[in-house]
């Protein structure tokens, strides 16, 4: 039963619901948080900068030979607020310099994964306060774009094994870097290869399937999973073809424009980030890799104070805590083997 918004009797107006929720979004905003994992010289910095149509964050790769190369993989996080139609998204960009760039990459991973679970662990903590904030800011991150180095035959052993652990903490967005170094049949091929090997492996990246996906949203994943690895290039460079400006990367050969989809899958991947699943992927960051962290970390505080208790009552001595103390839960080390790059 349905009355008009004219009929003062019977209209009653939670309808307006979406309204009130539109102007407190308004006004506050939003915070996205993305991190960048690749090898330097990826165009790393370049991509997200045109992905975003705004110089948000510098190049930290080696702009000259002499250069002395990182020796760890650092982390370098940029915060820019961006305004769009009246939204406002404060935007964190973490660029990862030094990852995979030593002959041995024994561990350049680890400072990568210890960062996403300090964000779920700060999270967690400020969550956990007994006169919280009314609005937890949010450091979490929610996309984890990774570079795929064009000039492999596919997915590295260090590929694999980052990914996995990846994985289990992030969304994950595979990306094809510079696909412009490759001819259109190379890339078909290298993208075939690269799904091919993430399904052996069981890799699993975003976006993922759902039980409350409407039809409509399992048409659309299916066409973003046949792009996935998404080949792009990126440029903040503007070229004039044809009497049209355009941003694109000039070659002997002729001009790629970004923007034309035979050239690159740059739109489909910026549709994808902000303009179809950005709120898939706030919402799963928060209810599937977040939720996984807390209950973890939540478990191990509930079986140490159990432990305590049951010392106590015995009149030993209390168990060291293996993790942090319960009052700051934080993010445990990564426990796994280290691997060396074949």
């Amino acid at each position: 039963m349905s009355a008009s918004p004219n009929d003062t009797q019977d209209y009653v107006g939670f309808d307006t619901i979406t309204q009130q929720m539109e102007r407190k979004f308004l006004k506050r905003g939003f915070n996205f948080n993305v991190i960048l994992v690749g090898e330097s010289g990826m165009g790393k910095s370049t991509l997200i900068n045109s992905i975003f149509a705004s110089h948000l964050i510098d190049t930290q790769g080696r702009r000259a030979a002499q250069e002395v190369i990182r020796k760890t993989t650092e982390i370098s996080p940029v915060t820019q607020t961006l305004e769009e139609n009246g939204v406002r998204v404060k935007l964190t960009i973490v660029d990862t310099p030094g990852y995979s760039d030593q002959c041995n990459n024994e561990g350049c991973w680890i400072p990568v994964i210890k960062y996403i679970k300090d964000q779920h662990a700060a999270y967690l903590e400020r969550e956990l306060k007994p006169l919280r904030d009314r609005v937890i800011v949010d450091t979490r991150i929610h996309a984890c774009l990774y570079f795929l180095n064009p000039g492999s035959r596919g997915l590295r052993p260090l590929d694999v094994e980052v990914l996995k652990r990846l994985t289990e903490v992030t969304n994950v967005i595979p990306i094809i870097a510079k696909s412009d170094s490759m001819t259109i049949e190379e890339r078909t091929a290298f993208k075939r290869r690269i799904k091919e090997e993430l399904a052996f492996h069981r890799i699993v990246v975003f976006p993922y399937p759902s039980d409350e996906d409407t039809e409509e949203d399992r048409v659309l994943n299916a066409s973003i999973r046949e792009l996935i690895p998404f080949a792009v290039v990126g440029s903040e460079e503007v070229i004039e073809v044809n009497g049209k400006l355009v941003r694109g990367r000039r070659h002997g050969w002729g001009v790629i424009n970004i923007f034309d989809e035979t050239h690159s899958d740059f739109v489909h991947l910026r549709n994808f980030m902000l303009r179809t699943h950005l709120s898939d992927l706030v919402e799963v960051t928060a209810q599937r890799h977040y939720e996984q962290f807390r209950t973890s970390q939540l478990r191990q505080i509930k079986e140490l104070r159990a432990q305590q208790a049951a010392a106590a009552a015995t009149g030993g001595a209390p168990p060291m805590p293996s993790q942090a103390p319960p009052q700051a839960p934080m993010a445990s080390g990564v426990m796994h083997q280290p691997m060396t790059q074949a």
